[in-house]
């Protein structure tokens, strides 16, 4: 579970989630695949593989662009927002690991939510309320908080906020699932390159699944 396939999926799962904070602050929409594989990784617990989590690599396809256009050289696609998010993420689920009682709350809390999706389809906005509220609970807490920007009618709105919170929960269990597979602060800086090529072969491959079906 520690190829460089694993980290680079775990860690659009990171970039997905970021991104999509960004569009729901920004635009008051997230794409909706890629929000259901986010929240859906935080329902999985025992999963067989890391592509599992995320209940294949095809959800994935927006988390894959956002990480290769941050990746790669030059400015053309680049959005330092969003890199800025996910660094963040990275660097509060590394405090996160450290705090035994406060997993155990998000674990249960999550394990409560799982028991809704019986009633509710998973963005349902109950749900999303659950999550949002154990993020806000928890992680919220720790320093330093990330501070989403985007349009003020957009981030008054109490469900665009509960779709926010809830997607950087799903990016904190996607930064915790990169670290589970030997990801680091320095390999995300040396192999930079490596990861926007495995990023590349990933997009091709959903692409050529994609025309098969």
């Amino acid at each position: 579970m520690k190829t460089e396939r694993d980290r680079c999926i775990a860690l659009a799962g990171v970039f997905q989630a970021a991104g999509l904070a960004s569009q729901v602050a920004r635009t008051g929409m997230g794409e909706a695949t890629a929000m259901e594989t986010s929240i859906h990784s935080l329902f999985k617990v025992n999963a067989d593989s890391v592509e599992d989590i995320f209940n294949g690599i095809k959800g994935l396809s927006f988390g894959l662009q956002t990480m290769l256009d941050q990746l790669e050289e030059g400015e053309k696609g680049r959005n330092i927002e969003v890199t800025r998010y996910a660094i963040a993420l990275l660097h509060l689920e590394r405090k996160l690991s450290k705090q035994a009682s406060m997993l155990q709350r998000i674990g249960d809390e999550i394990g409560l939510a799982t028991e809704r999706l019986e009633y509710f389809p998973m963005l349902h906005s109950n749900i999303l309320a659950q999550l949002a509220e154990t993020y806000a609970g928890t992680i919220s807490t720790l320093q330093p908080r990330i501070m989403i920007q985007g349009e003020p009618l957009h981030l008054q709105n109490p469900e665009n906020v509960n779709k926010i919170r809830a997607l950087l929960l799903a990016g904190i269990r996607s930064a915790m699932l990169w670290r589970q597979c030997g990801g680091s602060r320095l390999k995300m800086l040396f192999h930079r390159k490596t990861s926007a090529r495995l990023a590349e072969e990933l997009i091709r491959e959903i692409k050529a699944s994609e025309m098969l079906h």
